[in-house]
């Protein structure tokens, strides 16, 4: 490709509302440019990588016997009411009516359509296992799109699903597209760490998140350095100290004026805060058996030493969603704000932490203002769900080793869900087994999204001139400069190279050298070519690789050849440089 036609053009300032480099450079050197909130075109570089990134996919999916298929973009919502996910995702999942007033929906994911695919398709067990896939536009009205292609509202994302007889056969294609995936980031030069993680609105126990540790995510981890524990907080467990060994005694209020936090309290009870159980109030939403929405105060309580996972109190709750409750919504179920506890309320879902059930004569809200509850106990005196609604954080210890565990942030770039038989059942997916039974079938979800892949390639591969991208998913691999006047050469060299098989992106603009090698460094292609007089009456050009220090001359007649080698060097090299995490 010759810059002098190149549709897309660089910029030497960073745009406003750039959140990180990586973010920077994409829309700098031309690869993307957003349309709208969360909404992002690929301009011919940007698509290029893309391309990429997909054909990796493709081989590495073909390879665990994968079939690639497309399916539509916009689904009949009757689809997804069968599933319950029509009522139970939030605004996220964009419904209308099409003229005829039929409700649809933009597939923010596509089990429900899959999952309808293989109810026509798959009546046997000797048609099991299988497995499909496609790499397709998706529609997810994000709130808060932020970080250019982190976080966006319309992607390209590949899905794959696979169906089998039973759970046996779902972990050997869970296994294979474990490892698979390690092999898809590994060649796209990105080292990430699997984790496991929740299964959020995609249903199932089994699942796992593949992050790129990065200070701008979203998500936090949670590392063991010791036993090599590691998982999203959402899911993360902690080991938590015991409960005091001690008889029940008798529940009594005990004045404490302006004593709203648990270290106020503790400290003027002269108490551990393991003595005492704060409680956190939420209103959830939820679903009722008429597919109608309804809110309901939670009262979640955890010790006092400890703190609570919002993710893991929506999982307990089984609510669609969660926010903070106000001070009426407290009240309305006879809860006073800052002397709060479910002692006494009415109207409200009690979640305890097990670390509150476990633990005798704790501390809690009286409801009346000014005063708290000494020797409340879980069973005796309110009851209510009992679940592990700790987030685990920076020193907590493992559950696993006893070591102090760390955190990170980090960014989702793929993921992998066992579902079992959610969508079977409900879509009525069902084969024949050997013994001439019906039986629904068992299935597994996949994805990987492209565009926040290439975002987290560019975070990883650059430097403070611009991206360095690596050989695997670089627009182009070679970029060709030429501060020749009145030449044919650079001509005859980009034929060459692109007689050859080698992508090039040829610079032949009238700009001035500092120009062109500043555009060279920004758009971050590995290997440059720089065709200057001094050289060319050497009969030589100068060759170096983005990124590294130091320039080889080669002469004109050896020029592919050396091009040749040094691509088969950078793929090499990053075939080594990644290894397999063990499936826990």
């Amino acid at each position: 490709m010759r810059m002098s036609q190149l549709f897309s053009r660089t910029l030497r300032q960073a745009p406003s509302g750039a959140e990180s480099k990586g973010y920077e450079y994409l829309l700098r050197a031309g690869y993307i440019k957003q349309l709208g909130a969360g909404i992002f075109s690929a301009l011919p570089l940007g698509f290029r990588s893309l391309r990429k990134i997909e054909e990796i996919i493709r081989e590495e999916m073909d390879a665990i016997g994968g079939q690639e298929m497309l399916m539509p973009v916009v689904n009949t919502a009757e689809l997804w009411k069968e599933t319950g996910r029509y009522f139970t995702i939030d605004k996220e999942l964009s419904r209308f009516k099409d003229r005829t007033g039929r409700d649809m929906v933009l597939a923010m994911t596509h089990e429900e359509a899959v999952t309808a695919l293989a109810a026509q398709e798959i009546s046997s067990y000797k048609q099991l296992p299988c497995m499909v896939y496609h790499i397709q536009t998706k529609w997810r009205d994000d709130p808060r799109p932020r970080a250019g292609l982190i976080r966006v509202r319309e992607f390209t994302m590949k899905d794959s699903y696979t169906f089998d007889e039973d759970y046996e056969g779902l972990a050997k294609q869970y296994a294979a597209h474990y490892e698979s995936y390690f092999k898809i980031f590994g060649r796209c030069g990105l080292p990430v760490i699997a984790v496991g993680s929740d299964s959020g609105m995609m249903g199932g126990k089994v699942a796992h998140e593949y992050m790129y540790l990065s200070p701008i995510g979203e998500d936090t981890i949670i590392l063991c350095g010791s036993c090599g524990y590691t998982a999203n907080r959402q899911v993360a467990v902690c080991a938590k100290d015991p409960g005091d060994d001690e008889q029940p005694q008798d529940m009594r209020e005990v004045a404490t004026p302006g004593k709203v936090t648990i270290e106020a309290l503790a400290e003027f009870l002269d108490i551990p805060a393991k003595k005492t159980a704060k409680a956190l109030f939420l209103m959830g939403t939820f679903t009722d058996d008429e597919n109608q929405e309804y809110d309901q105060l939670i009262v979640a309580l955890i010790r006092g030493d400890l703190e609570a996972e919002d993710a893991k109190i929506q999982k307990a709750a089984r609510a669609n969603r969660i926010r903070g409750a106000s001070d009426e919504e407290i009240r309305s179920c006879g809860i006073e704000p800052g002397y709060g506890s479910p002692i006494g309320a009415s109207g409200c879902l009690v979640i305890a932490d097990d670390s509150v059930a476990g633990s005798p004569n704790l501390a809690a809200g009286a409801n009346r203002e000014g005063y708290h509850l000494l020797n409340t106990n879980f069973g005796r005196d309110y009851t209510g769900t009992v679940a592990d609604i700790a987030g685990a954080r920076d020193g907590s210890i493992c559950a696993s080793c006893g070591a102090p565990m760390s955190s990170s942030r980090g960014i989702e770039v793929g993921n992998i869900f066992q579902l079992g038989t959610r969508y079977s059942e409900s879509l009525g997916c069902t084969f024949q087994d050997r013994q001439g039974k019906q039986k629904p079938v068992v299935m597994g979800s996949y994805g990987i999204g492209l565009g926040r892949l290439l975002a987290c390639i560019a975070e990883e591969h650059h430097d403070e001139k611009g991206l360095i991208l690596p050989i695997t998913s670089a627009p182009y691999q070679v970029h060709l400069v030429s501060l020749l006047k009145d030449s044919d050469v650079p001509d005859l060299i980009y034929h060459e190279l692109r007689r050859a098989g080698i992508e090039v992106l040829y610079d032949d603009r009238t700009e001035s050298a500092g120009v062109k090698f500043t555009d060279a460094e920004l758009m971050g292609i590995p290997i440059h070519i720089t065709l200057g007089k001094k050289n060319l009456e050497k009969e030589c050009v100068e060759i170096s690789l983005r990124g590294l220090e130091g320039k080889e001359l080669i002469s004109l007649p050896n020029v592919v050849s050396c091009i040749t080698a040094k691509m088969y060097q950078l793929k090499q090299e990053i075939m080594n440089s990644f290894d397999v995490q063990p499936l826990a």
